[in-house]
């Protein structure tokens, strides 16, 4: 990778909001479980294996990050726990339907967690700010 690459990679993560960055993650995990299955309908094990093992660095880093002094952060850490739990399981059974559940799992915390992003740049700045 370039130097200048690296330089903007590096710039764009320290000023890019944690909400932002928590968006970040979810796209992350969803575009690695995404390359899993593929891997899994190729049939290749070790592409299967290297993307879920990094959907699961996603989600554990979620889950490390999570205030849990709430209910809804108890909630969430549950829902992360499952997420975990079923990316486990695709990887040792090549499943592909633990695979889906995660993944759905995942795009809704993206969904919801955009919209959040959403409202909070409306309230701050007025109409007309996207995520």
């Amino acid at each position: 990778m370039s130097t200048n690459l690296q330089a903007y990679k590096l710039n764009a993560m320290k000023t890019t909001s944690p909400g932002e960055l928590t968006l970040m993650l979810y796209n992350g995990c969803l575009k690695f479980i995404k390359k899993a299955k593929s891997a899994i309908e190729e049939n290749n094990i070790q592409e299967r294996s290297t993307n879920i093992t990094k959907a699961q660095n996603i989600v554990r880093e979620l889950m490390v990050t999570l205030k849990t002094d709430s209910e809804v952060g108890k909630n969430m850490l549950t829902l992360y726990d499952f997420i975990l739990n079923r990316l486990i399981e695709a990887n040792i059974k090549n499943d592909s339907k633990a695979l889906l559940e995660a993944e759905e799992l995942v795009v809704d915390f993206r969904d919801t967690w955009k919209e959040v992003i959403q409202l909070d740049r409306q309230q701050r700045h007025g109409s007309g700010g996207k995520a």
